[in-house]
């Protein structure tokens, strides 16, 4: 009995020297970061001094009544939707046309994964060079074809850099939510495709009364890994445009590096954090709810 009793100990000292580093590892570096960035939201501090006045609700009644907040929050909305919706979409046409093809395939598939390798440093270095109004790709294809009408300032327009922006981060991310619906269709019982085939139901038939069903898990996924790195873009942002042409790009993680960093101002940066943390909490919430709510169980 003792002896049990010493082998059951040994092993929960075992498991928790196991726990323990990623343990630690996580307080540090997770809990408490996330713990006093709840503390110096209701701050004054700037970052450096070693003076931290509390100041109450201050940066929060500064976010409600801030038109840079109102700005940078429909920013953030407009280019989390359009990149949901167009990055799914791309990234199940180009699943289902790697998942048909008969030679190649491997081949189709690293070639849509490589811009995911590029850095989004690199990704916005390149795209804001084919951007570039006098020796950029798009404006001397436009030429090339007497379209010379046609040539924007893609990056200086403000009605167009929100959306030039989205097709950068859709390029780079629509390869990476293409392997996982490729996963997925990958998975899907061919018998029933095949008896449905027999039953006389067409192609679109087929995709959206067995496919579209049988796959939804994948949906659930990508299109939550959609919500969260739309509200946390940041790197293409910083070189392209910098929140520019005025504030027309600056999104809400980017409000929060130019106030917290730029202009000193790390108690209201920190504010803006804990806001957008309580954001992505809750439109996950509503998306896994409605998502799962549409997932067929095997």
């Amino acid at each position: 009995m003792n002896t049990s009793v010493g082998k059951k100990r040994k092993f929960d000292k075992t498991a928790f020297a196991f726990i323990a580093p990623a343990f630690i590892f996580f307080t540090l570096f997770i809990i408490v970061p996330t713990v006093s960035s709840v503390y110096y939201s209701f701050t004054s501090w700037d970052g450096i001094s070693p003076t931290v006045k509390f100041i109450g609700l201050a940066n929060y009644k500064e976010i409600f009544t801030s038109a840079r907040f109102g700005n940078a929050l429909k920013n953030t909305v407009i280019l989390t939707v359009f990149i949901s919706i167009f990055e799914n979409s791309i990234a199940l046409g180009l699943a289902l046309i790697v998942d048909h093809v008969r030679w190649g395939k491997n081949f189709s598939r690293s070639a849509f994964y490589i811009p995911v390798l590029i850095s989004g440093i690199v990704s916005g270095f390149i795209w804001k060079i084919m951007y570039n109004y006098n020796f950029g790709t798009f404006n001397a294809a436009l030429g090339s074809l007497g379209l010379d009408s046609l040539k924007q300032d893609w990056l200086g327009n403000s009605a167009l850099t929100l959306l030039m922006i989205g097709v950068v981060l859709i390029w780079k991310g629509a390869g990476y939510y293409m392997i996982i619906y490729l996963a997925s269709l990958q998975s899907v019982s061919p018998e029933l495709i095949e008896a449905a085939q027999i039953d006389g139901a067409s192609p679109w038939q087929r995709f959206k009364s067995i496919t579209v069903p049988l796959i939804s898990g994948a949906f659930t996924i990508n299109f939550t890994l959609s919500l969260i790195n739309g509200l946390k873009v940041f790197d293409p942002i910083n070189v392209m445009t910098d929140g520019g042409p005025g504030f027309t790009s600056e999104t809400l993680v980017y409000l929060l590096y130019k106030v917290g960093f730029n202009e000193g101002r790390q108690g209201f940066g920190t504010a803006v954090g804990i806001m957008l943390l309580f954001i992505i909490i809750v439109l996950n919430t509503v998306q896994q709810k409605f998502l799962r709510s549409r997932e067929v169980q095997m």
